[in-house]
């Protein structure tokens, strides 16, 4: 019933002025998508941090293995404790979210299939996916 009630809206749209409907609709579209934001770099951190958080993957840290939400909670303290001296997406990624401060051993992510990456190398591919997606898609 709803896609009989869509068509028959199309059809009473186009006999009565589907060409002002589309003058109307396609600078507003426009408009939108002129007047939206890049993200700024903390809402980057937030959302690479967001990323861990619900992976299903494990984050090693020190030979440990880490729910996803215990990864990011110890991201949030090391970016809180680190304060005003990590502006970036990228400083967050190479100065606190890619190894152990105390150990020098590197984060990493541990699959369900066995497979385990560097912690650094999967935020820096979702931090290239945040930077090409249109904001109003983030």
């Amino acid at each position: 019933m709803i896609k009989s009630f869509k068509i028959i809206v199309f059809v009473g749209i186009t006999v009565f002025g589907f060409n002002h409907v589309i003058a109307h609709k396609s600078p507003v579209n426009l408009v939108q998508t002129e007047t939206q934001k890049e993200l700024t770099e903390a809402q980057k951190i937030d959302k690479l941090i967001a990323y861990v958080e619900v992976t299903e993957a494990k984050f090693v840290r020190n030979g440990t293995e880490y729910s996803g939400v215990d990864a990011a909670k110890h991201l949030r303290m090391k970016r809180e404790k680190a304060g005003k001296k990590i502006t970036t997406a990228r400083q967050f990624i190479d100065y606190l979210a890619s190894k152990s401060s105390m150990s020098g051993e590197p984060y990493l992510m541990k699959f369900k299939n066995g497979t385990t990456l560097p912690v650094r190398d999967i935020l820096y591919h979702q931090l290239k996916k945040l930077e090409t997606i249109p904001a109003s898609v983030k």
